[in-house]
Protein backbone atom coordinates (compact mmCIF):
# COMPACT_ATOMS: atom_id res chain seq x y z
CA UNK A 1 0.00 0.00 0.00
CA UNK A 2 1.35 3.18 -0.66
CA UNK A 3 2.26 6.20 1.81
CA UNK A 4 -0.68 8.08 0.14
CA UNK A 5 -3.34 5.70 0.79
CA UNK A 6 -1.97 4.92 3.87
CA UNK A 7 -2.69 8.32 5.34
CA UNK A 8 -5.97 8.29 3.83
CA UNK A 9 -6.15 4.46 5.58
CA UNK A 10 -4.99 6.54 8.86
CA UNK A 11 -8.17 9.39 8.81
CA UNK A 12 -10.57 6.68 8.46
CA UNK A 13 -9.93 4.47 11.22
CA UNK A 14 -9.60 7.72 13.73
CA UNK A 15 -13.05 8.88 11.97
CA UNK A 16 -14.62 5.42 12.48
CA UNK A 17 -13.28 5.53 16.13
CA UNK A 18 -14.89 8.92 17.23
CA UNK A 19 -18.11 8.04 15.67
CA UNK A 20 -18.10 4.74 17.84
CA UNK A 21 -16.74 6.69 20.83
CA UNK A 22 -19.69 9.07 19.88
CA UNK A 23 -22.43 6.56 19.55
CA UNK A 24 -21.13 4.23 22.52
CA UNK A 25 -21.59 7.42 25.26
CA UNK A 26 -25.06 8.44 23.88
CA UNK A 27 -26.21 4.59 24.40
CA UNK A 28 -24.45 4.77 27.82
CA UNK A 29 -26.42 7.90 28.70
CA UNK A 30 -29.53 6.43 27.17
CA UNK A 31 -29.00 3.39 29.43
CA UNK A 32 -28.04 5.00 32.86
CA UNK A 33 -30.45 8.39 32.46
CA UNK A 34 -33.94 7.84 34.22
CA UNK A 35 -36.78 8.02 32.21
CA UNK A 36 -39.73 9.79 33.66
CA UNK A 37 -42.05 11.31 30.32
CA UNK A 38 -44.87 13.57 32.05
CA UNK A 39 -47.15 16.05 29.94
CA UNK A 40 -45.20 18.92 31.67
CA UNK A 41 -41.95 17.89 29.91
CA UNK A 42 -43.56 16.73 26.45
CA UNK A 43 -45.11 20.53 25.90
CA UNK A 44 -43.34 22.67 23.82
CA UNK A 45 -40.78 25.19 25.38
CA UNK A 46 -40.35 28.36 23.36
CA UNK A 47 -38.09 31.15 25.43
CA UNK A 48 -39.97 30.76 28.18
CA UNK A 49 -42.67 32.25 27.19
CA UNK A 50 -45.99 29.26 26.92
CA UNK A 51 -46.73 29.01 23.20
CA UNK A 52 -50.13 28.80 23.76
CA UNK A 53 -52.96 31.38 25.45
CA UNK A 54 -52.24 35.09 26.53
CA UNK A 55 -48.34 34.64 26.60
CA UNK A 56 -48.60 33.20 22.63
CA UNK A 57 -47.11 35.88 20.06
CA UNK A 58 -44.73 36.33 17.46
CA UNK A 59 -40.64 37.50 18.27
CA UNK A 60 -40.28 40.74 16.92
CA UNK A 61 -37.81 40.42 13.18
CA UNK A 62 -35.61 43.23 14.57
CA UNK A 63 -34.05 40.81 16.99
CA UNK A 64 -33.27 38.48 14.07
CA UNK A 65 -31.85 41.11 11.94
CA UNK A 66 -29.48 42.62 14.79
CA UNK A 67 -27.84 39.06 14.79
CA UNK A 68 -27.66 38.72 11.32
CA UNK A 69 -26.02 41.75 11.38
CA UNK A 70 -23.94 40.90 14.41
CA UNK A 71 -22.57 37.76 12.40
CA UNK A 72 -21.86 39.98 9.36
CA UNK A 73 -19.53 42.23 11.42
CA UNK A 74 -17.97 39.31 12.71
CA UNK A 75 -16.87 37.22 9.64
CA UNK A 76 -15.73 40.67 8.61
CA UNK A 77 -13.10 40.56 11.17
CA UNK A 78 -12.21 37.10 10.20
CA UNK A 79 -11.08 38.36 6.32
CA UNK A 80 -9.71 41.28 8.16
CA UNK A 81 -7.11 40.01 10.45
CA UNK A 82 -5.34 37.90 7.80
CA UNK A 83 -5.02 40.56 5.39
CA UNK A 84 -3.49 42.27 7.84
CA UNK A 85 -1.13 39.68 8.70
CA UNK A 86 -0.04 39.37 4.75
CA UNK A 87 -0.97 43.44 4.05
CA UNK A 88 2.60 43.93 2.76
CA UNK A 89 2.68 40.25 0.28
CA UNK A 90 -0.66 42.11 -1.10
CA UNK A 91 0.45 45.44 -2.21
CA UNK A 92 -1.71 48.20 -3.22
CA UNK A 93 -4.18 45.47 -4.96
CA UNK A 94 -5.05 43.83 -1.86
CA UNK A 95 -5.47 47.64 -0.19
CA UNK A 96 -7.76 48.91 -2.51
CA UNK A 97 -9.60 45.02 -2.14
CA UNK A 98 -9.91 45.65 1.57
CA UNK A 99 -10.76 49.14 1.17
CA UNK A 100 -14.02 48.27 -1.20
CA UNK A 101 -14.57 45.49 1.24
CA UNK A 102 -15.25 47.26 4.05
CA UNK A 103 -16.98 50.61 2.12
CA UNK A 104 -19.69 47.66 0.98
CA UNK A 105 -20.09 46.60 4.78
CA UNK A 106 -20.46 50.39 6.05
CA UNK A 107 -23.08 50.94 3.40
CA UNK A 108 -24.86 47.93 5.06
CA UNK A 109 -24.34 49.52 8.41
CA UNK A 110 -25.56 52.96 7.25
CA UNK A 111 -28.79 51.54 5.84
CA UNK A 112 -29.34 49.33 8.35
CA UNK A 113 -29.10 52.45 11.20
CA UNK A 114 -31.23 54.55 9.09
CA UNK A 115 -33.52 52.24 8.75
CA UNK A 116 -33.67 51.73 12.82
CA UNK A 117 -32.75 48.01 13.40
CA UNK A 118 -29.65 49.26 15.44
CA UNK A 119 -32.52 50.63 18.32
CA UNK A 120 -32.73 47.82 20.58
CA UNK A 121 -36.26 48.98 22.28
Amino acid sequence: MSEFLRAYLLVAVFGAAAVLIVLAVLSLGSLVRPKRPSTGKLATYESGVDPTGAGAGQSQVRYYIFALLFVMFDVEAVFIFPWALGLEGYGVFGLVEMIIFIVILALGLVYAWRKGVLRWV
